[in-house]
Formats: structure tokens, C-alpha cells, sequence
């Protein structure tokens, strides 16, 4: 019998601006934004894809977004969650970044995010 062990390795997260926790903030593993990429490629259109699955698969150390550019992959976001192929969870990760870039861009604000070990 194997056992799994309590204390594991802390996982990298990306925390992104525009969150619904009470610091205005969002915290994804970067194992369910590669997951998410994966149905981009294969939910969208070859056109429209380019820019969510560059984002998702490579979100560097950190970045920013002007809210027009927010807008933009908002939308895409968006569909990619309502999607019928879209597993639930990834889903859920789909509709928050989506919900965070349509709160930066409404407000007039730049989308961050940045990379956190723990």
C-alpha cells in the first residue's frame, strides 16, 4: 500500500489583477492554464486562438494588458468557458480569467498577472 504524502511541493500559480477574493486578485496553477490551452487549440477557431493559447501557454513572469487588449481575449475567454467540450474545471479557471480581464477593460485599467511559487 503506498501512501501519500502530507507535505508536498508548492505549485506554481499565476495571481492575476481584477479577482474575486478580497484583495482583488485570482490565484490559477499554472498546470490548469497549460490544461486550458490544450482545449483553446482544439474549441476555437485557428483565427482566434492565437492570442488566448500564446497567453496561456507561456504567461512569462508576469505582464500587462491594456483594457482593449483585455477586451479582446475577455471575449474569448468567455466562449471558450461556454464551450460544450470544456470539462467543468477548466470551465471554471476559463470563466474567472475571463471575468477578471471584462472587469480591467470595463474599468479602463491594465489586466497584470504575475507567477508566485507558492
Amino acid at each position: 500500500m503506498t501512501r501519500k504524502h502530507a507535505i508536498q511541493e508548492a505549485e506554481a500559480h499565476v495571481v492575476t489583477s481584477h479577482g474575486a477574493d478580497f484583495f482583488g486578485e485570482d490565484r490559477h496553477p499554472l498546470k490548469s492554464l497549460t490544461s486550458l490551452a490544450g482545449y483553446a487549440e482544439g474549441c476555437l477557431s485557428r483565427d482566434e486562438r492565437g492570442p488566448v493559447v500564446l497567453l496561456l501557454t507561456n504567461p512569462g513572469e508576469g505582464g500587462t494588458m491594456t483594457p482593449s487588449q483585455a477586451a479582446e481575449i475577455a471575449a474569448l475567454l468567455h466562449k471558450l468557458a461556454r464551450h460544450r467540450f470544456v470539462r467543468a474545471k477548466e470551465s471554471a479557471v476559463a470563466r474567472a480569467l475571463a471575468d477578471a480581464a471584462t472587469l480591467a477593460a470595463d474599468s479602463g485599467e491594465p489586466w497584470e498577472w504575475r507567477i508566485e511559487a507558492a
